[in-house]
């Protein structure tokens, strides 16, 4: 059968990924070590995938182990092996990173596997495409631009065979993404505040912005966001909490860095404590212009939440589709069907991986 949205991998997919590195007769080695490495080691078990080697970059070798390798310098696998496939296993957006993953890629044979940030149990392979297909050729077809469609074929290109080109492809800056959204912003929701920095690009973005709710569940990047606070030219309204379907109590994975979460069990690699949940619905009654959500794969309980400030505000929406394998085609859909007038876009800015790929939604004036 041969799908008739030209720009989406053939369906059924009979490969991916994981297929091709299964058949790989060369050496694979490992570039990098930490989560990312974890998950991808436990991929391969799954998958029966040898790894010959695990290295780092020169510099960075300090003869220590990982997973039960010694652990390599680069001038070291070179030196050992004549021919080998490399698997990246960490991300980066800086970009002279970026540039010197894409020289690598142009000499030597890299796969840069998609590995989601939330929900491991549900990885983007071939099974998994063919058996949501209709429903992703569905989410295709709502995007206003080719440049969205571009973005969001090239996304699932990558998802599914790995290669670094389907990556460079999709890309956008700052600049044309808060273009979209214009200037007429004076009020904001930033669910997922971080430390402040996505609340210090809004000011600069939005020169009429008069108040922004900064939520944040993480302790220590809310002491940050408190003192961008207290600094700040705009009232900045720091909310310590996690943004979810209802108001309550949960269970933070705490990991110090953007990937503390929400969850429902505890888990081995983070540290885990109680944390206020809120909606977005209870925070205010203003009207609201803006709302970013970029809560580490609780996208949907966010939305959930602020139903009523949505149907009331008809506010511009920035929602984060990259923590779970399924945001890219299950969020623009349910918005979609959820909020009438809505004209969707999709953003990416440089990442490696398919990280920082954005849906903006914006309201139709009716």
């Amino acid at each position: 059968m041969t799908n008739n949205i030209y720009s989406l991998p053939e369906y059924p997919c009979q490969a991916d990924v994981w297929d091709e590195l299964r058949e790989e007769k060369r050496p694979i080695v490992i570039y990098g070590m930490g989560n990312g490495a974890d998950k991808l080691l436990r991929r391969f078990e799954k998958y029966g995938i040898t790894v010959s080697d695990i290295f780092a970059s020169d510099g960075f070798v300090r003869g220590h182990s990982y997973a039960g390798f010694r652990v390599k310098s680069f001038s070291e696998i070179k030196a050992e092996y004549s021919d080998f496939v490399i698997v990246l296993s960490f991300a980066s957006n800086r970009p002279e990173v970026m540039e010197m993953i894409k020289g690598i890629d142009a000499e030597y044979e890299l796969y840069i596997p998609d590995m989601p940030i939330a929900n491991e149990q549900e990885y983007f392979d071939r099974e998994f495409y063919n058996s949501h297909y209709d429903e992703i050729a569905s989410a295709y077809s709502l995007f206003e631009d080719e440049d969205s469609k571009r973005i969001f074929s090239s996304v699932i290109k990558y998802r599914l065979f790995g290669r670094l080109s389907y990556l460079l492809e999709g890309m956008s800056d700052k600049d044309e993404m808060y273009s979209l959204i214009g200037k007429g912003i004076e009020r904001i929701v930033d669910a997922g505040a971080y430390n402040g920095d996505t609340a210090r690009e809004a000011i600069t973005y939005f020169p009429k912005l008069k108040k922004i709710y900064a939520i944040e569940a993480d302790k220590r990047n809310f002491q940050k966001l408190l003192k961008f606070a207290q600094s700040c030219e705009v009232e900045v309204y720091p909310i310590d909490a996690a943004v979810w379907c209802e108001c309550g109590v949960g269970l933070f994975s705490v990991s110090a860095n953007r990937n503390s979460s929400v969850t429902a069990t505890a888990s081995y690699e983070h540290k885990k404590e109680d944390i206020s949940l809120i909606t977005v619905d209870s925070i205010t009654s203003d009207k609201i212009d803006y709302i970013k959500y970029d809560v580490e794969g609780a996208e949907y309980e966010a939305l959930s939440g602020s139903y009523g400030t949505i149907k009331e505000s008809r506010p511009a929406l920035l929602v984060s589709l990259y923590h779970r394998s399924r945001d890219i085609f299950f969020l623009p859909s349910y918005i979609s069907k959820t909020f009438n007038n809505y004209r969707l876009y999709l953003r990416r800015l440089p990442s490696i991986p398919a990280w920082e790929l954005n849906l903006i939604a914006l309201p139709i004036e009716t």
